[in-house]
Parts: C-alpha cells; structure tokens; sequence
C-alpha cells in the first residue's frame, strides 16, 4: 500500500471517566457498541484493522465491496463496525462474524450486513497524512470528504458530531439502549496514536433488579464469590442472565448466613448457568442453587443475547420487590435510538 503509514496503527484511545467533560476545546460524538477498525485504501487494495491491530479484512466482505465501491481511492478511515438487526445492533451477531471459516462469514454477511460508522479522516483522498492536524480541521475536511465520497448506499455512515454539551447530555440520556454512551475528544488535538491523552468516554450504566437464582463458592474457600442472577421470561420461567461478583470481603462472609439456608434446587427453571467450556474449569462451573427469595438492584453497561455482556455492580438489596416482578421486560430494547441518531442525526443534530 503506497499510503502514509501503514496497518498495523495504534488509534487513538480513551480515559474512562465519570462525567461529560466540559470546555469549549471538547468534540462530542456517541459511542457506538461495535469493533473499532480502521479502514485503508489504495486504490484496489483494502484492509481493515481492528483497535488491536489485528486484521479484519476477511470478516466483512460486505464492508471491502463497499469501500471499493466508493468515489475516492485513496483514503485512511477510522470509525466502528456494527451490525443491525431487527433495528438495533447487535454485539452478539457482530461477534459471530468473527470465524474461521470463510463459507459461514459469507453467509452471515448476506443475512445480515455490517455497515461502518466513520468518525475521523487520517489521510485524504490524495494520499495525504492528517495526524498532525487539530480535530476541529479534521472533522470539517471529514464532512467534505463524505460529501464527495460516500455512495449514499447506506452501508456507511458519518457519525454525529457537535461542540454543544447541551445535545451530548441529549445523546447519553435519551438515545436508548443501543448507544454506549458518549466520546469527548480535544478539538484543539492533532490525532493521539496509542494513547489516551486527547478522548475521553462516558459509558451509559444502566440499573435493573434481578433474583439471585444461586451463587457460587470463591475458589479455594467457602465464603461466597459470587451471586448469579436471574430474570423471569415471558414463560414465567427463572433464567440465568448473569452474575455479580464485586462483593465486599466483609460482605462475602456475612452472606453465608443469609444464603446457604435458602440452597434448595432448581435455582433457575429456565436457562440455567452453562456447563464446562475451554476457558472454565470443573470448580469455576459449580454452583448452588437457591430458593427465588432474594431481590438485588444491579447495575450493568450491555445486555445481548439474554446476559449481562460484562460482570454486574451491586447497587443495593431490594427487601420491598417480590421476586415475580424482576422481569425480562426491565432489559429489553425498547428504543430504536441508536440507528435513528446515526440516520437523521449527523448534520441535523450538529447544527441544533
């Protein structure tokens, strides 16, 4: 590739902090729930690199065909991947893509597409390096670099950008369950490779009351290491969604007391904790279960594929929930928000 720096590059990466940074320096954009990738084209020639640096190219046919499709040949693209379905992305169908064999990538790329969400411009259409130019630059060289670019096919988009806090705290509180949150960016930055100095991120975290189905021992010990939770489905069966396990040392001790006189199967009556795999061993897999008598509030980042993606945060006990009113319903997408942002937002919501 005869482009000004070459796969693999480290992109820029972001602080995780707890507030929306305020200033006039700071570029808002949403978060989007994907595979961070860089794209780079020169001329026929197309590869995509994930934020690790590993290639991507052979996972998204659709995305290369759509790229060589575009009105510009040479070009450095950094943006995400997501893949919609049903109106909403999902992390779990992107997930999938990534396999070793080429016959079932296909198949997925044709039942349901990726498309590629840009939010920066590394090098232009001639060739050129943008990495020692401020974002504020950038972000405007990016709007006209879409303009005479994008096929308007709608596989790929601009992602929404503005200066305004005022529709950053819009995005992070009313866009719904698809956005991760919101990305803070100095304006006033050439682009950070490898480091965390220039963006910041604010995740959305989300709360929701779930049944502890059954709990697990700490390895090597009787004190409790974590709890596993569970959520009625619309059956009224009790499934396993995930577990919680950033318990306090004091806390862990004390909780035998409450909950070894409950152990009474079957803990959960429809899907119940998964069974040994090549990254658990016999020990991490054995659970007790509990009579459904016990409510906790959690707090979560994503749910897909009926689990927690990622461990819970105990936020409190809930004595005054019955256990039958922890339902699905408290998780489920309800909000197409994400999709509707990324198709009207941009320019609209910038200049509101």
């Amino acid at each position: 590739m005869n482009l000004p720096f070459q796969p693999p590059f480290a992109p820029m990466e972001a602080l995780l902090v707890d507030e929306i940074p305020t200033g006039d320096h700071w570029q808002y954009e949403p978060k989007w729930d994907g595979f961070r990738c860089l794209v780079f084209r020169d001329g026929n020639e197309v590869r995509l690199q994930s934020k690790s640096g590993q290639d991507l190219t052979r996972y998204f046919p659709e995305i290369v065909e759509g790229v060589l499709g575009l009105g510009c040949s040479r070009f450095i693209l950094d943006g995400e991947i997501a893949v919609p379905v049903e109106g909403h992305f999902s992390f779990d169908d992107l997930l999938q893509r990534i396999h070793p064999a080429a016959s079932r990538v296909r198949k997925l790329a044709k039942e349901h597409p990726a498309l590629f969400i840009v939010f920066d411009l590394l090098a232009n259409d001639k060739g050129t390096s943008l990495l020692d130019v401020p974002l504020a630059e950038r972000r405007s060289l990016l709007e006209k670099f879409s303009s005479r670019c994008f096929d308007g096919s709608g596989w790929i988009h601009l992602s929404p950008a503005t200066m305004q806090l005022s529709i950053a705290k819009q995005w992070f509180q009313k866009v719904g369950v698809d956005l991760d949150g919101v990305v803070a960016k100095r304006a006033d930055l050439p682009y950070q490779s490898g480091t965390r100095a220039g963006m910041q991120k604010i995740k959305k975290q989300r709360t929701a009351d779930c049944v502890i189905g059954g709990f697990r021992y700490a390895t090597n010990s009787k004190v409790i290491g974590s709890l596993l939770l569970g959520l009625y489905n619309e059956a009224g069966l009790l499934d396993h969604v995930g577990f919680c396990s950033g318990l306090k040392s004091d806390e862990r001790q004390r909780l035998k007391g409450t909950l070894e006189p409950l152990i009474a199967p079957p803990g959960f009556t429809g899907h119940a904790p998964g069974g040994l795999s090549r990254w658990s061993t016999k020990r991490s897999m054995e659970w007790e279960p509990l009579k459904p008598k016990l409510v906790v509030e959690v707090s979560y980042d994503h749910f897909t594929g009926g689990r927690f993606r990622h461990g819970t945060r105990l936020v409190r006990w809930r004595p005054d929930k019955a256990p039958e009113q922890c339902h699905i319903d408290q998780v489920s997408r309800k909000s197409k928000g994400a999709i509707a942002l990324l198709e009207t937002g941009g320019q609209k919501l910038r200049a509101a």
